[in-house]
């Protein structure tokens, strides 16, 4: 029988570089994930193109940390094919509750139009999964992600994967040992996704940002 996947066995996967997952949406069962190869996103290297630095500066957006936990989780399985089953969607609502699953939103004229959700343990966050309802709001979930992470001196962001359009971002790969050796480090220290209030001025992004080109 799969035991239940409970906030304190999710954290001890998480600390032990593993993550849990569903063949599909209705799937009762999960299975657990070591990737040999580990996607991460330098909390230094983020790119911002020309063309998403233009959309940050036009404003137009709202970013919000933790006010729509449920909406984002809801937007990232709101696909055709999903391994965000039922089972995974209480977990990490669980996972919300004790303060270890944090969402970031991008608002609209007042609606959800994207974001990103993951899970922080030590100086590590572990990005789950993002959406989009309107162009290039993932791409600015992330760039305010990013730049929030490092303000609060979190030094590891885990992608799991390594997507094309992350690569496109700035996200590598690295090999499982060497994942592992970072992670044991991030877990040694201690940080606070909440410490600091989200960057509400995009320009001051872009000014941290080293990498816009």
């Amino acid at each position: 029988m799969t035991p239940a996947l409970t906030p304190e066995l999710l954290l001890e996967a998480y600390a032990a570089g593993v993550f849990p997952m569903a063949e599909h949406r209705g799937d009762q069962s999960v299975f657990w994930v070591d990737p040999q190869r580990r996607g991460i996103l330098p909390l230094g290297g983020f790119h911002i193109s020309r063309s998403l630095a233009r959309r940050m500066r036009g404003g137009g957006y709202e970013v919000t940390l933790n006010r729509d936990f449920k909406g984002v989780l809801d937007g990232c399985a709101d696909r055709p094919e999903t391994w965000i089953s039922a089972r995974i969607h209480r977990a990490y609502t669980a996972l919300h509750r004790v303060g270890h699953a944090h969402s970031l939103e991008v608002w609209r004229e007042g609606q959800l139009a994207g974001g990103v959700y993951g899970v922080t343990l030590g100086a590590v966050f572990c990005g789950e999964s993002m959406f989009s309802y309107r162009t290039d709001t993932s791409k600015l979930a992330l760039a305010h992600l990013t730049d929030h992470l490092k303000r609060c001196g979190f030094v590891l962001f885990d992608t799991q994967f390594l997507t094309p359009h992350l690569a496109r971002l700035g996200g590598v790969e690295i090999p499982r040992a060497e994942y592992r050796r970072r992670l044991q480090e991030a877990l040694a220290i201690e940080a606070d996704i909440t410490a600091l209030p989200l960057e509400t001025d995009p320009g001051q992004i872009l000014q941290r940002s080293t990498q816009t080109s």
